[in-house]
């Protein structure tokens, strides 16, 4: 018993190994963690998601050793599916916007209850990329926080662009109430805006 909690302490799912009725070794097995899952979490935490949690299956002594190596530290352990989708449903009443990333058929209705559900596409199940509304066609996990800062990136071209249009647009009927712009001029005008609004939006290609 030791042994186990010994193993289990160090993110590892022991095995018994018995002949009849007696113990006689343990089978440690374990995967190992991903070298940039604490440059991931760190990531989400400067982009702003405030809180990040691991809900998973297994057992808590294992679960939360890996959660310590990925800096993650609010862990939910031994969760049956209906647990996980408790868990995303009390966060959401919580009045949060909630994300959940998942690769297993265990994890289907959370990710469906979620605000975003995303699953990595290449080791994901097949229900879990069909329910999710984001599938990572690469398992990269520095993607996820990629997808985030790119959307922030996009709203907020998206309302500079509006801005953009709305002043051009009345700036353009001020001057013709005024009768200081006429048809010719207004219409280079406009056109001008629209090719801003355009080389705007190409900035994304650099993000």
């Amino acid at each position: 018993e030791s042994q186990l909690k010994s193993l289990k302490a160090k993110g590892m799912t022991a095995v018994l190994v018995s002949v009849g009725s007696e113990a006689i070794g343990i089978l440690a097995i374990a995967d190992s963690l991903r070298e940039n899952a604490q440059q991931m979490v760190h990531d989400l935490q400067q982009s702003g998601v405030k809180r990040i949690l691991m809900l998973t299956g297994d057992d808590r002594l294992t679960a939360e050793s890996i959660a310590a190596q990925a800096g993650i530290t609010e862990v939910h352990a031994e969760l049956l599916p209906e647990d996980k989708l408790k868990i995303i449903q009390n966060l959401k009443k919580e009045g949060n916007v909630v994300a959940m990333t998942g690769d297993g058929i265990n994890d289907a209705p959370a990710l469906a209850a979620a605000d975003i559900g995303i699953a990595m596409g290449t080791a994901g199940t097949g229900i879990a990329i069909e329910t999710a509304d984001i599938a990572l066609m690469a398992d990269e996990l520095m993607k996820i926080s990629q997808a985030i800062s790119l959307s922030k990136l996009t709203l907020a071209n998206i309302r500079q662009n509006v801005i953009i249009a709305l002043l051009t647009v009345g700036l353009l009927l001020a001057g013709v109430l005024l009768g200081r712009v006429h048809m010719a001029g207004g219409m280079l005008v406009h056109q001008l805006s629209v090719l801003i609004v355009i080389i705007n939006g190409m900035r994304l290609l650099r993000a």
